[in-house]
């Protein structure tokens, strides 16, 4: 059986692909990411430890081709997700990035990129994991909100501290997502503190569903993705189908990011963050 996406949603796994993309056969070994599949279990790793795994479009764009392979190739069963290093899953998307959105219109744009990511992901046609060691914030905490299953190492942290760092906005469909999960006062509780969490704090959350020592994080992540891998393939596409059917259709949002992406703030926040001080809000 074909897996298809969301129903209710009328999306379908095309939406997803690039037009005309090719899907890749050789391996997909790059400086900023790896891919391999093992057998039954694909692994995917975010590879820029030297600056906490922080996402660039390019590694936004390979974990993208990354899922079209698993959609491809139907000896896969699950996809892991981890960051290397150790230090950081990943620590949200570069800031050098930012600097591109120059118009209204490249601020929706942005969004409408990372969204047809994410939704990828999403909607991937295997069970997804996200193996979390250390920071996983921002732009990381939402593709590990994507993800199916999610393990903790002991010393991961999680957050979206967006209210005191940069002074932008999640779109409208990642508000959904983190709702749909943990509850809106909880992610009011993360945006409004712009605190970050520790793995128990994220698990009473709901954010994680297991605490492992950070030596057996990965161990532990191939042991759970093969249990999965084993299970029966139907009724894990049912379920992950009819869970997002639950979710109520979000709007574009797309007023509120051009609201804040193009705001006095959000300059401030970008500068106050290159030059290592206190942001300076004025609130326009």
């Amino acid at each position: 059986m074909t897996y298809r996406p969301c129903a209710a949603r009328g999306a379908r796994l095309s939406d997803f692909r690039a037009p005309h993309r090719r899907v890749p056969q050789e391996p997909l070994l790059t400086d900023i990411t790896l891919f391999e599949a093992r057998g039954e279990i694909a692994h995917f790793v975010f590879n820029r430890p030297q600056a906490r795994n922080a996402l660039t479009f390019e590694m936004y764009e390979q974990l993208y081709e990354a899922v079209l392979r698993v959609n491809a190739d139907k000896s896969v069963k699950a996809l892991v997700i981890s960051g290397a290093g150790g230090k950081a899953f990943a620590a949200g998307t570069d800031i050098a990035e930012f600097r591109v959105l120059a118009s209204d219109q490249d601020c929706i744009d942005y969004e409408i990129k990372i969204e047809r990511i994410l939704s990828a992901l999403e909607h991937c046609r295997v069970p997804t994991l996200a193996a979390i060691a250390g920071a996983c914030t921002g732009g990381g905490a939402a593709i590990a909100a994507c993800c199916d299953l999610r393990i903790a190492a002991s010393d991961a942290k999680f957050g979206f501290p967006i209210a005191r760092t940069l002074g932008n906005c999640l779109s409208v469909a990642n508000y959904g997502r983190l709702a749909h999960l943990i509850g809106a006062a909880r992610v009011k509780d993360l945006i409004f503190t712009a605190r970050l969490i520790d793995a128990e704090e994220a698990r009473v959350f709901g954010l994680v569903g297991e605490i492992v020592a950070p030596d057996v994080l990965m161990t532990r992540a191939e042991d759970l993705a093969q249990t999965v891998a084993g299970h029966a393939p139907l009724t894990l596409s049912a379920t992950k189908q009819a869970l997002l059917r639950l979710r109520p259709p979000m709007e574009t949002g797309a007023d509120l990011v051009v609201m804040c992406y193009r705001s006095q703030d959000f300059q401030e926040g970008m500068e106050a963050f290159l030059a290592k001080r206190p942001p300076r809000w004025r609130g326009e």
